[in-house]
């Protein structure tokens, strides 16, 4: 059963380690637990629906909660106290595209809002009802979700929206194929929603981003169906893809997705090189996308992230004796952990891996082997997780991500960063601060920012750090050449910094698309645009 409050499975739990614990408590202070609602509590407030009974549409209380908040920091917030806010007035479960016309036309005649849904892991507040006169329909597409058509000459596959990252990967597979697209809400989040929001997978340096795998489909708009033919390659005018990659649902509702999809590959592993300070191990990653190595996959871990991630690992004991190894080969204190994975035949592997370890053993590179890498593979997607093991000890975590050119990398990091750390220094608060560097192009990298800190006396004073916390890296990001976001999209967090990126006259463009399409403004208003 998937958490109502919270990421993913009730079943799986991941464990803060006492050393972990005690590690934080060093760094920001002592935990403050909140007290956590219940669900009985919160499905007393739900109010009545002001939708007229449909047979497509379900009006039940608990699965209007279960749709009414996504995976921010706000909505995690907002869950935990059970203040939801606004809630949607029903959730429909549409099986085709034709019932996904059938309920559009439905909002259209009797002046609903709608907001798409896939699998509910946005962390920018795009599924959220807003407080508006109309009365709000969820379209869930996780019916959608079946593989429709695979093309194995031309390797292009059909799929529904709703397919999340299990379902894609499973029904591929069972014919000899893979998207390769892992972001790390893989288990939860669907294809329509990678496509709608830019997505970017944690092996896109092999299989590429979504906007590389994405080769047509169609959007369902309020004038009718808008259908994106494949095409190796065209030039007959605009790509009219883009309109759909990052639309986040504001031009219509994607109702079928064709993707680029690859033969699986005969072998994979992962493997961790320790290098000694940030400036070797920048210059070591950059070095290696710039030789357009074949491999799969490069995360590059800071200095504090790498001592993070070895105080949350567990195995005081095993940890001692890898940072004494480490020590004596040159990468003691400042060590910075790189990832990376080879995909492909063995022989190519081999060679990948052997032209890896030689480049990176110029810049003080200490090979340490494939059982990091598989620890990374094994938990890839578990660290959502932790965030409720955090909150069970008393402390807020939350995520940002940006990219821009090598050049401004490290300028960049750094400012963010420092905007994090001191940003609650006013009310005398410590913010525990860490990034790595996740996804990595001949130009530039994305860089991912952790932050930790205590959520105060309430949840209001929990939300209000996070909203002083998130605005001044947010500045930081808009006015120092970085992209607001690399690969969670704008929805409502990101949209007031969206027009430092575009401009007035980008911005004029995508409103008179957004009027275009949805004259009525009834597609997730004050998503991706703020109304």
């Amino acid at each position: 059963m998937r958490r109502w409050n919270g990421w993913g499975d009730e079943s799986t739990v991941v464990e803060l380690p006492a050393n972990g614990a005690r590690f934080l408590a060093e760094r920001i202070g002592a935990g403050q637990a909140l007290a956590d609602a219940g669900l009985e509590q919160v499905l007393a407030r739900v109010p009545a629906s002001r939708l007229a009974p449909h047979p497509l549409i379900s009006l039940d209380a608990e699965t209007r909660v279960r749709h009414a908040r996504g995976q921010s920091l706000p909505d995690w917030l907002a869950m935990r106290e059970g203040e939801f806010g606004q809630f949607p007035d029903g959730v429909a479960f549409p099986e085709t595209q034709e019932e996904v016309r059938q309920l559009m036309a439905l909002a259209a005649e009797r002046d609903w809002v709608l907001i798409p849904y896939g699998g509910g892991t946005s962390v920018a507040g795009h599924i959220n009802p807003q407080a508006s006169g109309r009365p709000v329909l969820t379209l869930s597409l996780e019916r959608m979700n079946r593989l429709l058509e695979l093309d194995e000459e031309s390797q292009v596959a059909v799929f529904g929206p709703g397919a999340n990252g299990p379902q894609v990967e499973s029904q591929l597979r069972a014919r000899g194929y893979t998207l390769g697209h892992f972001p790390q809400s893989w288990e939860l989040s669907t294809l329509g929603g990678w496509v709608a929001s830019r997505s970017s997978g944690q092996q896109s340096l092999r299989y590429g981003r979504i906007e590389q795998l994405f080769a047509g489909g169609t959007l369902e708009t309020f004038a009718g169906p808008m259908a994106l033919p494949t095409f190796p390659a065209s030039a007959a005018g605009p790509d009219l893809r883009e309109l759909v990659l990052g639309s986040e649902g504001r031009f219509g509702v994607i109702s079928e997705v064709r993707v680029r999809v690859t033969p699986l590959a005969r072998q994979e592993a992962f493997y961790a090189v320790f290098l000694p300070n940030w400036a070797q191990a920048l210059q070591g990653i950059r070095s290696l996308v710039q030789a357009r190595l074949p491999l799969s996959m490069l995360r590059l871990s800071n200095a504090i992230e790498t001592e993070t991630q070895l105080a949350l690992a567990g195995h005081p004991g095993q940890i001692a004796l890898l940072e004494k190894y480490l020590a004596l080969r040159g990468a003691g204190a400042g060590k910075c952990m790189l990832t990376f994975g080879v995909t492909g035949s063995p022989a190519l592997n081999a060679a990948s891996l052997k032209q890896a370890r030689r480049l990176l053993k110029g810049f003080g590179g200490v090979f340490t082997g494939t059982l990091l890498g598989r620890k990374w593979a094994e938990n890839r997607f578990r660290f959502p997780y932790l965030r409720h093991a955090l909150w069970e000890a008393g402390y807020v975590v939350d995520t940002l991500e940006t990219a821009t050119d090598w050049a401004n990398v490290g300028h960049l990091l750094d400012k963010v960063e420092a905007s994090l750390r001191d940003g609650l220094a006013a009310q005398g608060e410590r913010v525990h601060v860490f990034t790595h560097l996740s996804h990595v192009y001949g130009e530039g990298s994305s860089l991912y920012t952790t932050y930790v800190y205590r959520p105060g006396g309430s949840y209001a004073e929990a939300l209000a750090r996070w909203r002083t916390l998130k605005t001044a890296a947010s500045e930081v990001i808009a006015h120092n050449r970085g992209t607001i976001s690399h690969q969670h999209g704008v929805g409502r967090d990101h949209a007031p910094w969206l027009p430092v990126e575009k401009g007035p006259l980008g911005m004029a463009t995508l409103r008179t698309l957004a009027r275009h399409f949805d004259p009525d403004g009834r597609l997730v208003p004050g998503v991706l645009l703020e109304d």
